[in-house]
């Protein structure tokens, strides 16, 4: 994909996200939180230009560090997510003020790469913060169906009472 065509890829999911994100949802058990990380990823590595051919130590540093923020930034965005069941045992999330936080804390930081880059010179593009930005939505969702399992298992369900012959 051109560099066009990556911003205009990665805005299209940073809005579908914000979007889920922050809106009342019932978290899905199957396995389709892996599809759009999955889709980042392929398009990010497929397209050959994570590094600068020029300055190759300096980009795989700044890869390295790319990809260490969107880690923190999944896990920032998974515990700042309210987690809780429902009276039918499903499990819902919504992102709450801290989730914001974080979002922001992370876009500033990935500036802060790409400034540090673009002051020594070195031309990451977009394949880097696409990946990194695959790498965040993977962590979120894994680390988030961690939690729901945890909520889930702390759930009994309804108490069945015993039919009137079985009460002697």
């Amino acid at each position: 994909m051109s560099g066009l065509t990556d911003v205009l890829v990665i805005v299209a999911v940073v809005a579908l996200v914000l979007v889920r994100q922050f809106k009342t949802e019932r978290l899905s058990t199957d396995r389709k939180w892996l599809l759009l990380p999955a889709l980042l990823a392929f398009f990010a590595i497929r397209d050959g230009s994570l590094t600068d051919p020029h300055h190759l130590a300096g980009s795989v540093i700044l890869l390295v560090a790319e990809l260490l923020v969107s880690l923190g930034i999944g896990i920032g965005w998974a515990f700042t997510t309210r987690v809780w069941r429902d009276e039918q045992g499903d499990v819902w999330t919504k992102g709450t003020a801290a989730t914001v936080g974080t979002w922001t804390g992370g876009i500033a930081i990935r500036v802060s790469l790409v400034g540090i880059g673009l002051a020594l010179g070195i031309h990451l593009g977009t394949s880097a913060l696409m990946l990194g930005f695959a790498l965040s939505l993977l962590v979120r969702a894994g680390v988030l169906m961690w939690r729901a399992d945890g909520v889930r298992s702390a759930y009994v369900g309804p108490v069945a009472q015993p039919a009137w012959e079985d009460r002697r």
